[in-house]
């Protein structure tokens, strides 16, 4: 291992060599594995041009990273990755006047757009992964994206770049007349003699006749919007001085699509677009194969749409496994192979509607589709939002064999499309292999991916095989190998067969006159390994089989459900683009805080570890120890990777050999301790609210010193139901089953009584069988074996109570969403047969009430008019098991509040999470990105809500405000 101790102490940055951050930055989204030597986290441009010198003096390279989304392995190398994205992501400048901004390039293109609203404008490329794609990945990759057929590639919209050169010298790029360009290459105003050189290389290089008469022959057709083989030399043959009539010479117009193998990007200047006209239409053309979507597509381009972007079948049955995606078909009329999204944008809601309508007409007068629905209004963000997780939804696929990412960037002629996607099933036809098709068909990209194998031999001669002739049916329509992923360490092989040995050496000679000493980004689009070598999985790799407590036979076993991630990098979205997942990334901006990062680190150890118990790999424990189980992942990430449920079976795993800690088994013995304490809570409250014993009981639990403690209520839920409920209701409608769980039984006993009160008055008998708690607290410390019993008791003492009409309430929803989530898991055969059945009728009371309240159940006449502002923050395992739509609607109608939902991910208490002294200062800092400042806002007569009992501490500790309990609220609502 090369000695960095020297670099380390140069940067302000920091600087990383041990084993588990070096595994976190081996893959990307590709399928490609290299561990590096290191990894920086740079702060500044002075850290950047120390790590490129540094490299230079010692032999080793840099590869520049942001979010790690890309497809053909470009982040992917031997040297020091350099992750621009936590400190690299500010906002240098925006000239409104002049429609241009000036940005680092580790900002996220969404967060950047809503910076740029406020100014009318939005930068026009946007990539399926523009919720965590970063300018600077744009630029490597030449971005496009779904709307290309109108904005075209982050190429146009590059203006200028500040870039620190493969020698450590620092320059700018941007647009050159004729006579500056010809300063330039005589030595004038560059930073040295590297970039001079560039300047002298690329006149000799376009003066010469032969060579642009081979560009002209053998790249790509210029009819071929989405050209991203090799270095873009075509396009710098199009400018002055080379070409009399053509533009400005510019050098950004190479850099975009470079990969990071020329220069390290610093700062961007990027042309902005103004916002588009409000007034959208998406005509959804169901088809009945592929060939009828690509022909609709050729229709679809006359009315201009701003764009035309494809589903098939697979992409489509991968949504109704999914949570947060199965709720997005609402579109979707029978069991189409293919739609056709096409994207109408106008300057009225009347030539939106005529256009639209037109559009239906002429395929119809075609005969092309069977069904035409026209979404509107909020609805359009769900079918987007349905095909850009295309990529993470595909890994839903079951077992070893996933759709590869091998040839699914090839780009033709619009026109060649249906021609060109004929001739590639009729190649994977003979090969016996079917393929995903999604994406761009109106520029002429489909992504396509056969679904292959890559842990088997056969599988990865079936990756070289197909791509060797695929590349030969691009050449023949004379496209491009890639559209918008970039050439990588994946199609780099057949870039001569592209474009022809002659242009190959012309571009060869492009990396070696930016980067003599091959520092930067070696092995990406020249001089490439073979493309099947270096991959995610060996040969013949056998999945390792362990005996789990949770049930894993749905992606057939552990290992397979950490595999399940692709690498889409769906958990690296800021707090600015909402949702949950990963709360711990989103206010550290680390890396091993993602879902992804968590995965990556399980598949290496479970894979690559002799031990006996590869679980007790502390590099495991080191990724492991921020997750808060919030579950966000399990409903947002695409390929449906459950973090929280794996992390639960590793730390049973891991506590089998290294032992429970005490605190966790006190932890998870919390309903014992709380009933212990109910029994003389004034010594409790004596304890806690002395700072003396409260300081030495905290010390001795390991709890945080600020965190307050829970209080204790002065009767319990369940000694109020058993000793003082006098049920009112003669005639029921129905029997609920009431469950008292242990958070609100002995801290907040009130909402309890409160929603028994609230059933009874509304009309429901209510009765409490005497059950055991949920299990939560054993669940969250792994201690798996004592949640299994309790398990096993509940569904015992409900199995013949709970269906349809006698069904089971609660009102915590951690303890009662256990029924649904985790029980299922625990148990197996006619007890898992039992959990799911009664899972089917367990409901949060506020799913309760609005269900009835759908059914007519509920007099709404019980109600007085309220007219309340709620700011409502919704519990992470409602979100992700549930939906917060029937909390709004029961608070809007029993009561005729209005309702806001604050944009908050997790509030960052998670249980116990946020007690313990390691982790309280991070509890805080996910409090502080959204949920805290938007409380803080509000004035005195807004009601916050929240449904759950961690929520509502951490709101109070964070806040200084109380939060209510949706039950609460309604029932001050009634008259």
């Amino acid at each position: 291992m090369m000695n960095f101790d020297v670099l380390k102490q140069q940067l302000e940055g920091d600087f990383f060599t041990d084993e588990t951050t070096r595994r976190l930055y081996a893959t990307d989204a590709s399928a490609y594995r290299e561990i590096p030597q290191a990894v920086a986290i740079p702060r500044s441009d002075d850290d950047i041009e120390k790590i490129i010198r540094f490299a230079n003096e010692h032999g080793t390279s840099v590869i520049p990273r942001t979010a790690g989304t890309s497809l053909a392995g470009q982040v992917v190398g031997g040297g020091i990755v350099v992750d621009i994205s936590k400190h690299f992501n500010k906002i240098i400048e925006i000239n409104a006047e002049e429609g241009w901004a000036k940005v680092q390039p580790g900002i996220v293109r969404d967060d950047l757009n809503k910076h740029l609203k406020e100014h009318g404008y939005f930068f026009a490329p946007e990539t399926s992964t523009a919720n965590r794609a970063m300018i600077g990945g744009m630029i490597g990759n030449n971005s496009c994206g779904s709307n290309s057929v109108v904005y075209g590639s982050t190429r146009e919209h590059l203006i200028e770049v500040d870039a620190i050169l493969s020698d450590g010298s620092r320059t700018s790029f941007g647009e050159l007349d004729q006579n500056a360009f010809t300063a330039k290459a005589n030595g004038m105003h560059t930073s040295g003699d590297l970039e001079t050189n560039l300047y002298l290389s690329i006149r000799e290089m376009l003066s010469d006749a032969k060579n642009i008469e081979a560009i002209e022959a053998d790249f790509p057709k210029s009819s071929v919007p989405r050209r991203n083989t090799g270095y873009a030399i075509d396009m710098l043959a199009n400018m002055v001085p080379f070409k009399t009539d053509g533009k400005n010479f510019n050098f950004c117009e190479l850099i975009a699509g470079s990969e990071g193998t020329l220069a390290f990007v610093t700062a961007a200047k990027i042309k902005l677009t103004p916002i588009a006209p409000p007034h959208k239409r998406l005509v959804c053309i169901h088809c009945n194969s592929i060939d009828e979507s690509l022909h609709a597509n050729l229709v679809a381009l006359k009315y201009k749409p701003t764009a035309c972007e494809l589903m098939d079948h697979f992409i489509l049955e991968a949504t109704e496994r999914n949570l947060t995606y199965r709720d997005y078909r609402f579109f979707v009329e029978g069991e189409p192979k293919a739609i056709l999204v096409a994207e109408l944008t106008l300057e009225t809601e009347e030539q939106a509607d005529i256009t639209a309508s037109a559009l239906v007409e002429d395929l119809k007068n075609n005969q092309l589709g069977y069904a035409y629905p026209i979404v509107t209004g909020d609805d359009i963000k769900k079918v987007w939002g349905l095909r850009k997780a295309g990529l993470g939804l595909l890994s839903n696929v079951v077992g070893d064999a996933k759709p590869a990412p091998v040839i699914e960037d090839t780009a033709v002629d619009v026109n060649d499309l249906p021609a060109y996607i004929a001739e590639f099933n009729e190649i994977l036809k003979k090969h016996n292999l079917t393929c995903v098709h999604y994406a761009h068909a109106g520029s002429g990209e489909l992504h396509l991916r056969p679904i292959l194998d890559l842990k088997t031999e056969e599988g990865v001669r079936q990756f070289r095989v197909i791509a060797e002739e695929i590349a030969q049916l691009v050449k023949k329509y004379k496209g491009s190998l890639s559209g918008e992923h970039g050439d990588g360490r994946l199609r780099g092989e057949f870039i001569p067969q592209m474009l022809g040995e002659h242009n190959y050496q012309l571009i060869k000679q492009v990396k070696e006159t930016w980067d003599p000493n091959n520092i930067m980004n070696p092995g990406k689009i020249v001089n490439t390994p073979p493309m099947d070598t270096s991959l995610r999985y060996e040969k013949n790799q056998q999945t390792r089989e362990f005996d789990t407590m949770l049930d894993f036979s749905e992606t057939l076993g552990y290992l397979r459900a950490a595999e399940q991630c692709n690498g889409s990098g769906d958990c690296r979205k800021t707090e600015l683009s909402g949702g949950t997942m990963c709360p711990s990334y989103m206010a550290t901006r680390n890396e091993k805080e993602t879902t992804r990062g968590r995965a990556n680190v399980l598949r290496e150890m479970l894979t690559r570890s002799d031990q006996a118990n590869p679980f007790a790999h502390e590099e495991i424990k080191e990724v492991m120890d921020l997750c808060l189980s919030c579950k966000g992942c399990k409903s947002e990430c695409p390929s449906n990777v459950d973090m929280g449920k794996l992390k639960q079976e590793w730390q049973y795993q891991y506590y089998k050999e290294k032992g429970v800690p005490f605190r966790n088994r006190l932890i998870g013995n919390f309903s014992k301790s709380m009933k212990l304490a109910s029994l003389a809570p004034w010594g409790y409250k004596l304890t806690f609210s002395n700072k003396l014993t409260s300081t030495l009981a905290k010390s001795v639990i390991g709890f945080a010193q600020k965190r307050s403690m829970p209080e204790l209520s002065k009767v319990t839920w369940e000694k109020w139901f058993k000793k003082q409920f006098q049920p009112t209701v003669i005639k029921p409608k129905k029997t609920v089953y009431i469950f008292i769980d242990e958070l609100i039984n002995y801290s907040e006993a009130e909402i309890g009584i409160t929603t028994v009160k609230l059933l009874d008055k509304l009309g429901y008998k209510v009765v409490y069988l005497q059950h055991e708690e949920s299990g939560r607290s054993f669940l969250s410390k792994g201690l798996l074996d004592q949640a299994k019993k309790l398990a096993q008791k509940n569904i015992a003492l409900y199995r013949d109570h709970i269906t349809a009409e006698t069904p089971l309430i609660g009102v915590e929803p951690s303890a009662i969403l256990t029924f649904r989530d985790e029980y299922p898991d625990l148990l197996r055969g006619e007890e898992k047969e039992a959990a799911n059945s009664i899972a089917q009728h367990t409901y949060m009371i506020e799913e309760f009430l609005a269900k009835e309240l759908d059914a007519g159940n509920i007099d709404l006449e019980l109600f007085e008019e309220q007219k309340s502002l709620i700011k409502l923050h919704g519990h992470c395992q409602q979100k992700a098991l549930s939906s917060l739509t029937p909390v709004k609607k029961i608070l809007t109608k029993m009561g005729s509040n209005e309702v806001h939902m604050i944009p908050s991910g997790c509030c960052g208490m998670a249980g116990s999470f946020g007690y313990e002294k390691e982790h309280f200062d991070l509890s805080m800092k996910i409090g502080e990105l959204v949920l805290f400042p938007t409380v803080r806002k509000q004035p005195e007569d807004v009601i916050i809500a929240a449904a759950g009992t961690s929520c509502r501490h951490q709101i109070k500790d964070g806040t200084a405000r109380k939060a209510k309990h949706p039950v609460e609220i309604i029932w001050e609502a009634m008259k």
